[in-house]
């Protein structure tokens, strides 16, 4: 089999890294055209981090607390992803707003995956505001990060309906299972050169 040319990917996390995980899990693959090289928490206690060491993958931990402004907090981060030769930031959970200054030395290099059909329900309780909102369906879209919230380019898209009685936990689930295969797809498109921006 000829030798696939990967990408190089950091992946920001703040929590359990599901998303994370379901990027490992197609990296592991031989002819999928990316390989995450490091792995980057705002907190030492995401679980995220042990799934990332246990597929031996390089972990950092900058902590937004450790720093006075959110400038050297995100100066604190470039620096330890100098380190690595990435071509590509994946935000999965980060729970940090970037500012307009991080975003601009990364200009079309970090995407983001949110649990809505954007533009619609930017933002946080996305599945509570479908569901209040009377919404038929809902989904997730990976999209480029852009200074204004959620309003990237969409790369990908996944829906699913909003059956009568769902919950904020019944859709959360659906539309988990949809991001797992979203994220991996967007960037299997990035780094093919497929993805809209």
């Amino acid at each position: 089999m000829e030798q696939v040319d990967k990408i190089k990917l950091a992946v920001f996390i703040s929590g359990r890294g599901s998303n994370m995980q379901a990027l490992i899990d197609s990296c592991a693959k031989a002819d999928f055209p990316a390989e995450i090289v490091c792995v980057l928490s705002n907190k030492a206690d995401a679980a995220g981090l042990q799934r990332a060491s246990d597929a031996g993958i390089a972990t950092e931990v900058v902590s937004h607390k450790d720093y006075d402004s959110k400038a050297g907090f995100e100066q604190a981060m470039l620096d330890r992803l100098s380190d690595y030769n990435v071509n590509l930031i994946c935000l999965a959970g980060f729970m940090r707003i970037l500012s307009a200054d991080f975003i601009a030395q990364w200009p079309e290099k970090i995407i983001n995956i949110h649990p809505s059909l954007l533009p619609k329900h930017k933002g946080l309780d996305t599945h509570k505001r479908a569901i209040e909102a009377g919404d038929t369906e809902s989904g997730c879209t990976v999209h480029y990060v852009v200074p204004e919230m959620d309003s990237g380019p969409i790369i990908v898209q996944k829906s699913v309906s909003i059956e009568d009685g769902e919950t904020e936990d019944s859709l959360a689930a659906k539309v988990l299972v949809q991001e797992h295969l979203a994220y991996p797809e967007a960037v299997s498109m990035i780094a093919k050169g497929l993805a809209k921006r």
